[in-house]
């Protein structure tokens, strides 16, 4: 193997912000803050990450890289996706297709992920 995936990056003006809603959708302690950044990481040695940037200035396209959400914990789609909205996400509309397999959101500052309907694509 040549390479993998260590760390996904995510820009934001405010990374307090993003940083704690990645945080608690995915359930990883933030586990360095700096000036320049805080990372995120799950418990165990998962060997991938999140790292948040701050950067001046606002989303203004849509992202040309996303995160896919499958649910876990015994939760529904529909249970997980009022979690997700609770924590501040916001669904979007990118043009996906009205009978898509996954429910299209943004994160705090704009940033879009998918949250997958199953495997089998049921809701």
């Amino acid at each position: 193997m040549g390479s993998r995936i260590a760390v996904v990056a995510i820009d934001a003006i405010d990374v307090r912000i993003v940083a704690g809603f990645w945080s608690r959708v995915l359930d990883w302690p933030i586990v360095e803050e700096e000036e320049d950044g805080i990372v995120l990481a799950p418990s165990g040695d998962a060997g991938i990450g999140i790292d948040v940037f701050p950067v001046p200035e606002r989303k203004t396209v849509k992202n040309r890289l996303h995160l896919d959400l499958r649910v876990t914990g015994g939760l529904t789609v529909a249970q997980e996706l009022e979690r997700l909205m609770g924590l501040g996400a916001v669904q979007v509309d990118v043009g996906q297709p009205e009978d898509a397999r996954w429910t299209v959101l943004a994160d705090p500052e704009g940033n879009e992920f998918c949250l997958l309907h199953g495997r089998d694509g049921s809701p």
